[in-house]
């Protein structure tokens, strides 16, 4: 499946259920490991398990090959990595002390321009 096929899948899979201040980071320029973060919140460790299952359901019914998930028996901080797409889901507080928006995208005006703000 294309990079933009699995994003649109993770969105929509996050969009389902209601996912909070999603976001997406083309990290292409910066690293080789995927193309595209997405980043977004839960409002509870239960919404965050959901959020991340949703996404792995998702991506089973479509038969994407790679899917690998860490973090869902915690639900602080679940990753889905499909690959070229890997999804971040966390609470709120988690995703504000960690902060990968600043660490793969420093510039807020860059950020907003890229997910459709500016």
């Amino acid at each position: 499946m294309k990079t933009d096929e699995l994003q649109t899948l993770a969105i929509e899979a996050l969009n389902d259920l209601k996912a909070l201040d999603l976001i997406i980071i083309d990290i292409r320029q910066q690293t080789n490991i995927a193309d595209t973060l997405i980043i977004c919140s839960g409002r509870s460790n239960r919404h965050v398990k959901s959020l991340a299952n949703n996404v792995v359901t998702k991506a089973k019914q479509r038969h994407v090959s790679y899917i690998k998930t860490e973090g869902e028996k915690e639900g602080e901080w679940v990753i889905v990595d499909l690959g070229d797409v890997i999804v971040h889901v966390m609470l709120p507080a988690t995703r504000e002390f960690y902060n990968l928006e600043d660490l793969w995208e420093p510039i807020p005006q860059l950020r907003e321009h890229f997910n459709g703000r500016s």
